[in-house]
């Protein structure tokens, strides 16, 4: 893939463990060289993800989302959201959420302050499929004006998961399934206990989900196929997203999506 926003790995944001170790100078070096400066905000969640995953998960999945974007494209990549909306997993221990009305509030609260300090455009990774309030926050801000996306859209997952060689199905991998085990393999192998290569279990059929909770449709937490889970894929499933990301780069440091609102 080609473009001006495009940079080669090493020169993204600087990075220690899950948080971001710029400094401002970093930063304003880094939105010297481009139009328009793009932060991007994993959000993540606290949640069950079966016996083998971590309960943040979710969190380490948007981060690795997120860290590959940094790697190639001249944005400032910030901390994550660790506790989001994960009621339906409520069922199970370790898991903790905030209301959707908070979760609203703190990625607004975070855009406008992003505003205040020169940085106009803001992309929420979104790591947890519960998390259903971040596309009204998106759909308001690009309504008022502001220049806001989400990302990755089912289209960017569908896309890595063909090219990735992922065998399971978007509906059928709805947690702790053969993406999620794949890009944890691949990211932090070390967290990921014995037990994933039996864990299947299938349940396409969650029509109910909003209403009954995770706990009706599976006993262990898992829905998806973690056995076909492979490190190779995950790289693979990482590489494609960042690949996709060069679309909305493009979209939110365009000077013609301002001439199109005018």
């Amino acid at each position: 893939m080609s473009g001006s926003g495009i940079r080669s790995a090493g020169s993204g944001a600087v990075r220690h463990g899950l948080v971001p170790g710029d400094t401002t100078e970093d930063v304003r070096t880094r939105g010297a060289d481009v139009s328009r400066q793009v932060a991007v905000l994993p959000v993540g969640s606290f949640e069950q993800h079966g016996p083998f995953l971590p309960l943040a998960t979710d969190t380490l999945v948007a981060c690795a989302v997120a860290r590959e974007i940094a790697d190639t494209y001249p944005v400032h990549l910030l901390p994550p959201v660790t506790i989001s909306c994960s009621h339906e997993h409520a069922g199970w221990p370790g898991t903790v959420s905030i209301s959707s009305v908070t979760l609203h509030a703190v990625i607004r609260d975070i855009a406008e302050s992003l505003r205040r300090s020169g940085v106009e455009a803001l992309v929420v990774v979104n790591g947890h499929g519960g998390n259903y309030v971040l596309g009204n926050v998106v759909q308001e801000s690009s309504a008022r004006g502001e220049r806001m996306a989400l990302f990755p859209a089912a289209e960017d997952w569908e896309t890595a998961r063909e090219r990735a060689g992922v065998r399971t199905s978007l509906l059928t991998d709805m947690h702790a399934g053969e993406i999620e085990t794949s890009v944890l393999l691949h990211t932090h192998p070390e967290l990921v206990r014995p037990g994933h290569e039996t864990a299947d279990f299938v349940a396409d059929d969650r029509r109910h989900l909003l209403s009954l909770g995770m706990s009706a449709y599976t006993d262990s937490g898992v829905i998806g196929r973690p056995s076909l889970g492979d490190a190779d894929k995950g790289k693979a499933l990482l590489a494609s997203l960042a690949e996709s990301f060069g679309e909305y780069f493009a979209l939110l440091t365009s000077e013609s999506a301002d001439t199109e609102r005018a």
